[in-house]
């Protein structure tokens, strides 16, 4: 197969080059380094063979493929009776704002339930949208408040919509958003969901759970090729929607009516991202859907976050608050601790980590989602402890102001 011997060369390339890693260093099947980030992740070796097929856009297998990708996506969602799916070409972010977008019309008003940088994010594109917006805003290391949101929803009538963040992924920290769904509800406003870090790993059903529209996208947890966002409407709400899109190419509510018209995309389509996502769902439902992501990615966070307290680090969020997605550690106090050279160190064996995003505390993250399991994470703790070791650091306990104790 051309995946195969690309892999064999790329293995060959990795060990005879110049940047030649150090005896501990891991990788992947592809030679790449293992990418415990946010995302993009490591994929399956299927996955990215997936892509090695050209499609034309109104090839009948590719529409086919495209009709069976919305109705899985809705199905994880539990909103077969009641919601659609819109794709949409571009990173998460795109989705994001074509919600907010869409949904929320010139004359309405949006809460921006806010506790982090997606948070942020959001209310961002709500000012270059011209969307009137309040923000609700809680520190980055404490969960979203339902009952601040059930007091500022009786207090300002004008608030027609409610949007959040279902896990936070500045922090790692998982936010109530049943308990949200529940309070927006009583109030009858409408809830708009960035489900990017936590649609399929942590149940969100639409049975349960009201809301409008909830987006997330192909890179996440879902394991696929990064490029394609969706969301997942109600068909009422979305229909309601025609007209309100600030922007021709995120006018979600177009593209809905031309893929349910003919199948096809309005624009040229992702093609090689949506066989990869293709593949990544029949990966993603073998396992075992929500429940088996999620159970892996469970063991994964266990593993890391108890590995990571042995060797003397702290996290910034009690396990209560935790996500099995990302976990965010406090930067070690002790001056020998450099984060570049860390980093540059642990990439050389192998892995690939993420900077922090905090402005409560100098941090950086790990993230737990992709194609890794247990032997993955523990060879990662094995690199950082080797890197520790070389970097002379005996000390990984974060830096405390006088007088504070505890995290």
């Amino acid at each position: 197969m051309l995946l195969e011997v690309a892999i064999r060369r790329k293995v060959l390339t990795f060990k005879k080059g110049a940047a030649m890693p150090t005896p501990a260093a891991s990788v992947s099947p592809t030679g790449d380094p293992w990418l415990l980030t946010p995302g993009p992740l490591t994929t399956s070796s299927k996955v990215k063979e997936a892509m090695l097929h050209d499609l034309g856009a109104r090839d009948h297998g590719f529409i086919e493929i495209n009709r069976r990708l919305r109705e899985r996506l809705v199905a994880i969602a539990g909103g077969q009776d009641s919601h659609v799916c819109v794709p949409l070409q571009g990173s998460g972010t795109f989705a994001v704002e074509a919600m907010l977008g869409n949904f929320v019309p010139q004359d309405g008003k949006v809460l921006v339930v806010m506790n982090g940088a997606y948070g942020l994010r959001m209310a961002k594109i709500c000012k270059y949208n011209r969307r009137i917006m309040r923000i609700l805003e809680t520190p980055e290391d404490r969960p979203s408040d339902p009952v601040a949101l059930d007091r500022t929803l009786t207090e300002d009538r004008e608030i027609t919509h409610v949007a959040a963040v279902h896990c936070e992924t500045t922090s790692g920290i998982l936010n109530p958003i049943e308990a949200i769904a529940e309070v927006t509800a009583r109030h009858r406003r409408s809830l708009l969901i960035d489900a990017m870090s936590a649609f399929g790993a942590l149940p969100l059903d639409a049975r349960r759970v009201p809301f409008d529209a909830l987006v997330a996208s192909s890179n996440k947890c879902l394991e696929g090729a990064p490029g394609l966002g969706f969301c997942i409407a109600r068909q009422s709400a979305l229909e309601a929607s025609a007209g309100n899109s600030p922007a021709l190419s995120l006018d979600l509510h177009d593209q809905w009516q031309a893929m349910e018209s003919n199948g096809q995309w309005r624009f040229t389509p992702p093609t090689h991202v949506i066989l990869a996502l293709d593949q990544a769902l029949k990966e993603f439902e073998a396992e075992g859907g929500v429940e088996g992501r999620g159970a892996r990615y469970r063991e994964n966070c266990r593993l890391l976050v108890q590995g990571m307290r042995a060797l003397g680090f702290e996290t910034l969020l009690p396990d209560a608050l935790q996500a099995p997605i990302i976990v965010t550690f406090r930067m070690p106090a002790d001056p020998r601790f450099d984060f570049e050279t860390f980093y540059d160190a642990l990439r050389g064996r192998g892995y690939v980590i993420y900077p922090g995003k905090l402005t409560v505390a100098p941090s950086f993250r790990i993230g737990c989602i992709g194609r890794l399991g247990s032997e993955e994470i523990r060879g990662a703790l094995a690199a950082i402890e080797d890197t520790l070791a070389e970097m002379g650091v005996v000390d990984c306990s974060p830096y405390r102001p006088l007088g504070r104790t505890g995290s």
